[in-house]
């Protein structure tokens, strides 16, 4: 088993790349979807964000009001701080159970966008990190997105910055221009893989 850390800033394009890798074969652990998962109504996960954050956070219907919840934590650190406390362990024990479903010749793509942040690269056979510049996660943040310049530049601070992301990264996918730029690079990438995965 080949265990692959993917990450990006937001907007970078690292939902594309996870979507590629899984379309050739990979085994893809995506955190972002087991955090929304660990906070479903009835979970012990919600109940300790309400514990934390108050009723405020929830929808009528007693589902995780993210816009709202992201309102507070993107603006405070401290509680970005508490929220986290809470997920990540959640996530951590989903995704070991998710990777220990494997099998010995598959290559398992942890998809975490906050791997720089959480200093996780270690956990990894190899990082791949999908690079884009501040102004183009910007631009699509905005114009594909639909964020308010002001929320985009709030969520792009509250990540690592751009070097920090580089300074972990065994593999560099420049995803700054268009789409179909992009797909030609993974697909050497995965052929990198499968390389390093073959005995």
């Amino acid at each position: 088993m080949l265990k692959v850390g993917l990450t990006g800033g937001i907007g970078a394009g690292k939902s594309e790349v996870s979507r590629l890798l899984a379309s050739y074969g990979a085994v893809v652990v995506d955190a972002d979807k087991i955090a929304r998962e660990v906070v479903e109504p009835g979970s012990p996960g919600l109940a300790a964000v309400v514990a934390e954050f108050g009723t405020e956070v929830l929808t009528p219907d007693g589902a995780l009001d993210r816009p709202r919840l992201g309102s507070i934590v993107f603006a405070d650190p401290a509680r970005l701080q508490a929220l986290n406390a809470i997920v990540h362990p959640l996530v951590g024990r989903r995704s070991a159970e998710l990777e220990g479903a494997a099998g010995p010749d598959d290559i398992v793509i942890h998809d975490v966008p906050l791997l720089t942040e959480n200093a996780l690269a270690e956990l990894y056979d190899l990082v791949v990190v999908v690079d884009a510049s501040p102004d183009t996660q910007l631009d699509r943040l905005v114009r594909l997105r639909g964020m308010d310049e002001g929320e985009a530049r709030s969520r792009m601070a509250a990540q690592a910055t751009r070097e920090q992301r580089l300074a972990i990264a065994d593999v560099v996918l420049d995803n700054d221009g268009p789409l179909e730029a992009l797909e030609p690079q993974v697909k050497r990438v995965w052929q990198q893989l499968r390389d390093r995965l073959a005995p």
